[in-house]
Parts: C-alpha cells; sequence; structure tokens
C-alpha cells in the first residue's frame, strides 16, 4: 500500500498500519472448530474465533434463509478470516449527490464488540466513536463532523461488511423469491431484528447473492433511527449495487456502493449516492485502549 496523505492521517492518531493486496474477486473458503475460549484485550484467540464461527454455522444452517448468508460469507472469505484478521480499517467517503452533506472519514472497527473510531480526513485531530456503551466527539471544531456520529460511528461497517455483519443473536432471516439481477439468478434473504437489537431494531435489509458464485450482489434497506424519526417510521427504501469486490488478507470486501432510491418493483430508481471505500486492511495489533472515550472528549 502506498504511504500516501491518506495513510498519513492513519499514523497521525497513533494506528499502527499493516499493508494489504487489492487483487480481482474469487470464491474463498473457511473452516472452523468449536471451543469455549473467550477473548482477551485484542489479541483474539484463534479458539475464541473458531467457537464464534461455528455457533454462527449451526444457527444459520438450520434454515434455507440461513444457508443462503452462510454460503455467501463463505464465498467472501469467510468467518474465520473476518474475526481472525484483527481489527478492519478503512476509509470511507459517502457523498450524497443532492449536494447535502458529505460524510468523509478513516475509520478503524472492532468488528467482533462493535466499536469504533473515525479520523477526519482533512484534521488528524479530529475523531469521534463509540466504545461499546458511550458515543463521543473529540474536535476544536464543533463544525468537524455535521452529522449525527453517534448513529454513523458504525452505519459504514453495516453498509460494507455484508453477510459478515449477520452472524450475531437477534437477526431473523426469512427466504424471498428468487430474483434477477443483471441478468443472472440471484437468491434473495430479507434480514429483521428483535426488539431491542441495537438503536434501531426496526431496519431491514433485503440481500441480494449471486445464485452461482454466492457474491453478494445488492442490498436493499431502510433507515428507522429512532433520533431521525421520533414518532417511528423509515425513511423511503434504499436499493445499493455492490461495486467491485476487492481480496483484503483473504476477505472479498467492496471497493464501491452506489445507492439508488428503490422502485416499487424493488429496483434501481434514481441514483443517490456514492459511497468509495479506499485503504481497507486488517490491524493486527492495536493498543488495548485505542477504542476507550479520550479524556476531555465530548459525549454524545
Amino acid at each position: 500500500m502506498k504511504f500516501n496523505v491518506q495513510i498519513i492521517g492513519f499514523l497521525m492518531i497513533g494506528t499502527l498500519l499493516s499493508s494489504c493486496n487489492e487483487q480481482p474477486k474469487e470464491k474463498k473458503e473457511a473452516t472452523a472448530v468449536a471451543t469455549d475460549e473467550a477473548t482477551e484485550g485484542y489479541v483474539i484467540p484463534e479458539a475464541w474465533v473458531n467457537n464464534r464461527v461455528e455457533k454462527a454455522k449451526s444457527r444459520l444452517e438450520k434454515t434455507d434463509a440461513g444457508k443462503i448468508v452462510w454460503a455467501g460469507m463463505e464465498a467472501h472469505g469467510g468467518l474465520k478470516n473476518w474475526y481472525g484478521n484483527g481489527a478492519l480499517a478503512f476509509r470511507f467517503n459517502y457523498q450524497p449527490l443532492d449536494g447535502s452533506t458529505v460524510r468523509d472519514s478513516y475509520e478503524v472497527v472492532d468488528a467482533w464488540r462493535n466499536k469504533a473510531v473515525h479520523t477526519s480526513v482533512t484534521d488528524s485531530t479530529a475523531t469521534f466513536g463509540w466504545d461499546g456503551e458511550t458515543a463521543w466527539v473529540q474536535a476544536k471544531d464543533s463544525t468537524a463532523f455535521a452529522y449525527d456520529t453517534k448513529f454513523w460511528a458504525l452505519t459504514p461497517l453495516y453498509l460494507m461488511g455484508h453477510p459478515f455483519v449477520l452472524d450475531g443473536e437477534g437477526v431473523n432471516l426469512e427466504l424471498l423469491p428468487e430474483t434477477t439481477y443483471k441478468n443472472k439468478a440471484n437468491d434473495v434473504v430479507k434480514v429483521t431484528f428483535d426488539a431491542g437489537t441495537g438503536d434501531a431494531p426496526d431496519d431491514y435489509y433485503i440481500l441480494q447473492f449471486d445464485k452461482e458464485s454466492h457474491l453478494l450482489t445488492a442490498n436493499r434497506y431502510i433507515v428507522s433511527y429512532p433520533e431521525y424519526f421520533k414518532d417511528g417510521g423509515h425513511n423511503p427504501e434504499k436499493f445499493m449495487e455492490v461495486g467491485e469486490l476487492v481480496d483484503v488478507s483473504g476477505v472479498l470486501l467492496p471497493k464501491e456502493l452506489r445507492t439508488h432510491w428503490s422502485t416499487k418493483e424493488g429496483m434501481q430508481g434514481e441514483y443517490v449516492t456514492q459511497i468509495d471505500i479506499t485503504d481497507i486492511h486488517f490491524l493486527k495489533d492495536i493498543d488495548q485502549d485505542f477504542f476507550a472515550v479520550p479524556e476531555n472528549a465530548k459525549i454524545k
């Protein structure tokens, strides 16, 4: 990976970088052995990863919808690689085409505990994050992040991390009829959540997987975040095209997402947002307190 201005942004916040090779998409496989050992600090024991993978596999393979999601996880490199590679780091540049607020930051995510730290691409001292319980912001300029940082702390992970983010409890899967997308047959699975799961349990996703390769091709979803919809409800459904996949330490992740409003037929309507995902890599070693709330940070 080239040490450009973007990489320097990570260095200035004390993040230890590791490089990655991006290769054309290909099918991957992973295996797992069950054990009960738990995590300790930010060194993730292989036994803990294997245990989580085996539990996810056992749960998902009980239903036809779950089998499709599991096949998607395997095709994208395997849940074992997803968790075993360490924290996920990337730049996520969300660009609405209507001129509204751009959300562009470097992010490091602890995907196994749902923690995150974002750093401004223009000011390495401006950060925000979620430590698993508390949302915080640390910035000299109050306008450094002109959006709801609590909502956005983990949102990029849930836009680009499918199908891996569906391995936990409280996830409900429903098999929908097959569809045709770009002249190819796609399996379709609707994802809903139990009450009390996350900040927006009324969200849903409708995932499309290429029937032959099992790779994710598209994602329809709604946003029902209560702070945006205080009287209930949600925004209109969106249709997100999954762009080219790149091989990041054995995990296939998108370098681009293109969002449209959904049509009543569940297809692409008006193109509304371009998302570019760059500098994707995993971090094996980070400080024990990396995701902790900084001193003097503002609690959200």
